[in-house]
């Protein structure tokens, strides 16, 4: 049986893109990821689970030597086929020039609309654009509660691992208080920001919403059909947070057309491709995100980063690829606003051992 054969005996299934269509994004097979922004500025030691607060003032995001076509460069000389870029991480600055908000380049100390740069770079170099939208932000909050809200790591991880249904309990801590979820208000906010995205840059490849579980199923559901109706063929993930595909959690991450697994591997079996999820048969790929450098600045570049070593780069590629997932990885640029040497030289020491 072919792997765009439904086991259940149809062949289309229940997914808004057809399997063709999904099996065309398959095929870019090996991606960058590049995590850039404020928090590439901002030292994160001692923040509630190392990540930003939100506080930091736009002009502190100043890169002085900025070239996004590097970015682009680097990828495709590494055989890489697509990139996704943060356009907005938990720290809520923008690395385009919202109209809905100051917190952006606009008012940083490089006024470079990178969204922009990057799009057109990906266009000029044949790599396939992806963006990436975090719904976890502490700097746009409207009432909202964040994972940095929590009282404790505990009381934030208990209750992650027990997956209650969001809104209807509390949970466990010293200091008790609701589970993290954002307001009708932010709601808009990022309604309003995605359109953006997806009007003025484009066509995008994929679309990557980070920490959808605060959205609730009912918005989240509006969200990703908004999404489609702006850009029919763009490929949505919601990321479930999980290193395992097995643990993907409808009330957490659904709809979307992929899953992720985020720091993963595909050692023990293929990935299932076929899912059911409530009670239709859906044709779902995967995709595997990790970073070149150990993550110690919440995905973002520190001064004395170095590459993983080689070995397990090419097990966790080719762990991927043969297991039928696709492999996204982050390559952080650093505060000049470039990806630094010891990253590109990994990058063509990895092409050739990956034998791309």
């Amino acid at each position: 049986m072919s792997e765009a054969t439904n086991p259940a005996g149809g062949q289309r299934g229940c997914q808004r893109l057809t399997i063709e269509q999904l099996q065309a994004w398959e095929r870019l097979g090996y991606g960058m990821f590049i995590h850039f922004g404020m928090s590439t500025y901002v030292d994160l030691t001692g923040k509630v689970f190392f990540k930003p607060d939100g506080s930091d003032p736009p002009e502190r995001y100043n890169p002085d030597g900025l070239d996004v076509d590097q970015w682009v460069c680097v990828a495709r000389d590494a055989g890489m086929t697509y990139a996704v870029l943060t356009a907005k991480h938990i720290s809520g600055f923008c690395l385009w020039p919202s109209r809905h908000t100051r917190y952006s380049v606009a008012s940083g100390g490089d006024r470079t609309d990178v969204v922009e740069a990057f799009v057109t770079a990906c266009e000029r170099r044949a790599v396939r654009p992806g963006l990436y939208y975090s719904s976890y932000d502490n700097h746009h909050r409207f009432g909202s509660r964040t994972r940095s809200d929590f009282p404790s790591k505990q009381a934030y991880f208990d209750l992650a691992a027990r997956r209650l249904p969001f809104g209807s309990e509390r949970c466990d801590g010293p200091d008790e208080g609701r589970m993290i979820y954002t307001t009708s208000l932010y709601q808009s906010f990022q309604t309003a920001q995605i359109a953006e995205l997806l009007t003025q840059y484009g066509p995008l490849v994929e679309v990557w919403i980070d920490h959808p579980d605060a959205l609730g199923r009912g918005y989240r559901t509006y969200l990703y059909h908004e999404m489609a109706r702006l850009q029919s063929e763009i490929v949505v993930m919601m990321n479930n947070g999980t290193p395992s595909s097995e643990e993907y959690d409808v009330e957490y991450a659904w709809p979307s057309d992929l899953i992720a697994m985020e720091q993963g591997e595909v050692t023990d079996r293929k990935y299932r491709k076929w899912r059911t999820i409530e009670g239709g048969e859906y044709y779902v790929p995967g995709e595997v995100c990790d970073s070149i450098a150990p993550i110690r600045q919440d995905w973002f570049h520190l001064p004395d980063d170095a590459s993983r070593p080689m070995e397990q780069l090419v097990r966790q590629f080719h762990w991927c690829r043969e297991g039928g997932a696709n492999y996204l990885l982050n390559v952080p640029p650093d505060r000049h606003g470039v990806i630094p040497l010891v990253f590109v030289e990994a990058l063509q020491e990895l092409r050739k051992l990956m034998g791309l």
